[in-house]
């Protein structure tokens, strides 16, 4: 685990795995970006239901380690907002909040699910979810190692 020169920050490289164990997600790539506000998460068949008197989201997803089924995954609705890509369109997204494992750090993030199906990476890890704990090393990747072995 680098630390940023003087400052007590971990350096992560612009991809790397991180854990989502919340959603029972040991390890899925991320794309670590700065210029993105918020994280996404690639999701299918995403559906919608009531519990308790809350929104909750029931999805699966892609975790994009090899040989890996695909994970399926609740969570309570936190949120909708519309949320802006990088090629100027506006979608309104659902945001959940859950737990981010990374690099030793153990801490809640929000993320918007969203189709990421033609993205290389099943996530998007922003700066929201980054700021105060890590720094960038846009020229170095996965700095944190490789995803645990499956079991």
């Amino acid at each position: 685990m680098a630390a940023g020169a003087g400052t007590g920050l971990i350096v992560l490289g612009w991809r790397e795995w991180v854990a989502l164990p919340a959603l029972g997600i040991a390890a899925i790539r991320a794309k670590v970006d700065t210029g993105a506000r918020s994280s996404s998460l690639h999701v299918d068949r995403l559906a919608t239901f009531e519990r308790d008197g809350a929104e909750w989201v029931r999805f699966s997803i892609d975790t994009g380690v090899d040989g890996a089924p695909e994970a399926s995954a609740e969570a309570p609705v936190a949120d909708r907002r519309p949320v802006t890509d990088s090629g100027g369109h506006t979608t309104r997204r659902i945001f959940i909040r859950t737990r981010l494992a990374l690099a030793g750090a153990d801490y809640e993030i929000e993320i918007n699910l969203t189709n990421r199906r033609n993205m290389l990476f099943p996530m998007l890890l922003g700066r929201t979810a980054l700021a105060g704990r890590f720094l960038v090393d846009a020229a170095h990747s996965f700095l944190q190692g490789d995803p645990p072995p499956l079991r």
